[in-house]
């Protein structure tokens, strides 16, 4: 029986580690965009405003950049350390993107910041620009391979059980690089980071503007910002719906959490909060029909039959086929080496079952229903607040164009306290994603309690609260660096 403290202390951990992480990630994805745009302006008109503009923005994303190395570092250990079991039974598949991970992060990554960093009036313009494009190339390319790891928990594909060596085997590396959910997602997060980004650098400048300092430069760095985040916002809705398909058809589960749609149907709809609907909307988003079937959390535990009339299975059903699975994987193990006739035919009943195989360690039909109430309002908080941060954008574009921004002090506090709304947004989208699919490491496939490590509850305490205090500690230092940085402002001589 696994220890319930264990698990709950083991996510927990994790899930400190990953939001940390994920407050220096897109803002990295974001300003390698903006920045290198300044740079290219700077390379195509030869204003010496613009190569001065790139540097100190350049001078934000390395401090960013350097702390978020190293609570990444610190996340990928943890499947190791927490979650061995999961690391084991998978680990031929998960495995793999992170080791590509780690050779753009490390090499790629690395080699061109340095020249980006170090290389100014040592390499060429031409040079210069294509070091610090590759850098957030590089960027990106690195998020990809870790967001199709994270994909393929969300949607296992390409791989096969072995019960000989108790693990999953991939056997198509290219259906793991192309699963539906993996591209969505990395679009979907790469352009959140321009948001993130663009926000950060709307925020800094009109905080620039308020003291009437550098405003050529903060009304320069708005203009570049707005148009790389309206972009970046209106990928991210497209990429999106894109998500919602693909939950609809790989999870829908975390679907209906996130509706809280207890009874589904068709023609479903739409919950904006608790009592206002849109008729039909979440059918139209779910499977772009209005009338399109979409099951709710009680369909999913009781079992239902598509529009198509195909059978799905109740949850007491999958957690029997579970079982059956499990207890046939046991009896192939045991008698493999003395009766390979009663093997074989354990060996069938585990391959016509090894899809419920996951079921089998889930105790109650009550443990399939992520926590609703959270899942419900994190994707309301994502979706409210990146509505508002969209039209502050077109609004901040709108007043910088008509020459009127400088002066309409109420748009520029709330552009300087915008900052850690695009935060929250990103951190509720993480939300929804990871808790919506619980109790699952991997969908369908492997629960959180079977896949922890055999550690002591104290053991991850301890760990836990250490982690609190240097990534803590980590996010003080970068915020009191940048704050330094942002006060001493850019080196530009004028404020025209």
């Amino acid at each position: 029986m696994v220890d319930t403290a264990l698990v709950d202390w083991s996510r927990l951990q994790f899930a400190l580690t990953a939001c940390y992480h994920w407050i220096f990630v897109p803002l990295t994805l974001g300003l390698a965009i903006i920045m290198a745009s300044m740079e290219t302006i700077y390379v195509v008109k030869g204003d010496e405003f613009w190569k001065k503009t790139a540097k100190f923005w350049m001078k934000l994303f390395a401090i960013n950049f350097a702390i978020g190395i190293a609570t990444g570092i610190i996340l990928e250990f943890e499947f190791g350390t927490n979650w061995s079991n999961y690391s084991w039974f998978v680990g031929d598949i998960f495995g793999a993107p992170l080791a590509i991970e780690g050779i753009f992060a490390f090499f790629m990554e690395a080699t061109f910041f340095a020249v980006m960093f170090f290389g100014w009036n040592k390499v060429s313009k031409r040079v210069h620009l294509t070091a610090t494009w590759l850098t957030g190339i590089g960027a990106a390319i690195s998020a990809m391979w870790i967001l199709v790891a994270n994909a393929w928990m969300q949607h296992p594909v390409g791989m096969e059980f072995n019960p000989d060596t108790v693990r999953h085997e991939m056997v198509d590396f290219w259906a793991l690089v192309l699963n539906p959910v993996a591209i969505s997602k990395f679009f979907h997060s790469v352009f959140s980071g321009w948001m993130t980004g663009a926000i950060f650098v709307i925020g800094i400048s009109c905080w620039y503007l308020l003291k009437k300092r550098e405003t050529r430069f903060a009304l320069a760095s708005i203009r570049v910002a707005t148009i790389v985040g309206i972009i970046g916002t209106f990928a991210v809705m497209y990429s999106g719906d894109s998500s919602g398909v693909h939950a609809a058809q790989y999870q829908p589960m975390k679907l209906a959490a996130a509706e809280g749609l207890e009874d589904g149907g068709e023609g479903a709809p739409f919950s904006i909060v608790p009592g206002m609907e849109i008729p039909n909307m979440l059918s139209i988003l779910a499977t772009h029909d209005v009338d399109g079937y979409v099951p709710g959390i009680n369909n999913l535990l009781d079992g239902y039959t598509t529009p198509e009339g195909d059978t799905i299975p109740s949850a007491e059903e999958k957690i029997a086929r579970g079982k059956v699975a499990i207890d046939a994987f046991r009896e192939y193990r045991a008698l493999k080496d003395t009766d390979s006739v009663a093997a074989l035919k354990a060996r069938k009943v585990l391959e016509e079952n090894i899809a419920y195989f996951g079921y089998g360690y889930i105790d109650s039909r009550d443990e399939l229903v992520p926590p609703v109430g959270l899942v419900y309002w994190a994707f309301r908080v994502m979706v409210g607040l990146g509505s508002f941060l969209l039209l502050l954008m077109f609004v901040v574009l709108w007043a910088e164009r008509r020459k009127r921004l400088a002066d309409m002090k109420w748009l520029l506090w709330v552009g300087l306290l915008s900052i850690p709304l695009v935060y929250f947004a990103g951190q509720a989208g993480w939300i929804v994603a990871e808790v919506g699919r619980q109790p699952w490491t991997i969908e369908g496939l492997l629960p959180v309690k079977a896949a922890v490590s055999s550690v002591s509850v104290e053991a991850v305490m301890t760990t836990f609260f250490i982690f609190v205090a240097v990534f803590t500690l980590f996010l003080v230092i970068e915020m009191r660096i940048m704050i330094k940085a942002i006060k001493k402002g850019p080196e530009i001589e004028t404020n025209k």
